[in-house]
């Protein structure tokens, strides 16, 4: 029996280096395929973070506002904080945005929407001022978008300036009017409006009153409401339901809605999830146009994050004091001398005073 005992212990003594180093050669082979696991995996991520990056940078439309307005500006003024105009296109371009706006035999684009807005330096309010379209104004000297020069031309229709020359002329336009020296321009798409408000998830609105309009389809009675995308952009456009049928009556709607809008985001802190974020982010970028200085994610998420403290619920808006126009009275034309005083007000990033909000013409 001890000399069985023996020889296992025996054979062992010899097998025992081999076997070590045959699991020394296991252990490093798995070692290596874990370490490459965690490479590929690296890699990959890394990739799809670039892709995703990539995606969303590559969304974004820029316009060199700069370049195509040259020095002929308002002076930034030291205290002038930062102001944005904000565009909502009414683009019939390609399937989705001609379905969205209706009236299929429409060409071309206009500026449907138009809002100032004046954030002042290193401060948590803010101030928009929506410009009615059917606004009459000075339609300055601009160049097309072929580099040819426009002519200046009197009383011509403010949404109209979009599609006669382009952005950079409605920029140049609103400069003129205001004396306020624009900062960044960012325009967003009809079909980029509903695919941001889907990928929020809804933005929930208190409806003044009753809305009933057979040309949109838009059916809501007052009170709250959680409207989908398409529902908002009908929301937003109506004019037939609300007030006299004019453009003045809805731009009320309009700044509710952004304000509901923001605040949505806010405060179920939307942007808090990455895969929220980036859901949101695509939905913004992929129908966006901003100006050259914002036309890229890490400029505009660069701006964002320095607008960050402005509380959508200490936010001004206001409508620019308009009076209805004495040889047309289907359009109206800056009300003076509230106009001036409100201008001036943003120049100086002063406060707003109150018979500078009010409009002759209220739309009903």
């Amino acid at each position: 029996m001890s000399q069985d005992a023996v020889a296992p212990d025996h054979r062992s003594s010899k097998e025992n280096p081999r076997r070590r180093e045959r699991e020394r050669t296991r252990g490093s082979r798995i070692r290596r395929v874990v370490l490459l696991s965690v490479l590929v995996v690296l890699i990959a991520a890394g990739g799809t973070a670039y892709w995703l990056y990539s995606r969303l940078d590559g969304n974004i439309k820029g316009v060199d506002i700069n370049k195509a307005l040259g020095d002929d500006r308002p002076e930034k003024l030291p205290t002038s904080g930062q102001n944005l105009l904000v565009l909502g296109s009414d683009s019939r371009a390609g399937a989705e945005n001609k379905a969205l706006g209706g009236g299929g035999g429409v060409s071309g684009a206009r500026s449907d929407t138009a809002m100032v807005v004046h954030i002042p330096e290193g401060r948590s309010r803010a101030v928009a001022v929506s410009i009615p379209r059917d606004t009459l104004v000075t339609r300055p000297e601009c160049a097309g978008a072929d580099g040819s020069s426009v002519d200046s031309a009197n009383r011509v229709m403010f949404n109209s300036v979009y599609s006669q020359v382009g952005p950079a002329c409605v920029v140049k336009t609103v400069e003129k009017m205001s004396g306020v020296r624009i900062d960044h321009y960012l325009e967003i798409n009809f079909a980029g409006f509903k695919d941001l408000v889907d990928a929020i998830g809804g933005v929930t609105v208190d409806v003044p009153q009753d809305i009933h309009d057979q040309a949109s389809g838009l059916d809501l009675t007052a009170g709250p409401h959680k409207l989908n995308g398409t529902e908002s952009l009908s929301y937003v456009r109506t004019r037939h339901g609300i007030g006299d049928g004019s453009d003045l009556g809805r731009i009320g709607l309009q700044q509710q809605f952004l304000l509901a809008l923001l605040s949505e985001v806010k405060s179920r802190n939307l942007l808090g999830s990455p895969a929220n974020a980036y859901r949101i982010a695509n939905s913004a970028t992929k129908s966006l146009t901003t100006d050259e200085g914002l036309a890229s994610l890490k400029s505009l998420t660069e701006f964002a994050r320095s607008v960050n403290g402005v509380d959508p619920g200490s936010m001004e808006t206001i409508m620019l004091p308009v009076a209805y126009d004495k040889t047309d009275p289907n359009r109206v034309v800056a009300a003076q001398p509230q106009a001036r005083t409100l201008w001036k007000a943003l120049r100086e990033d002063a406060a707003i005073p109150e018979s500078a909000k009010k409009s002759p013409a209220t739309g009903g």
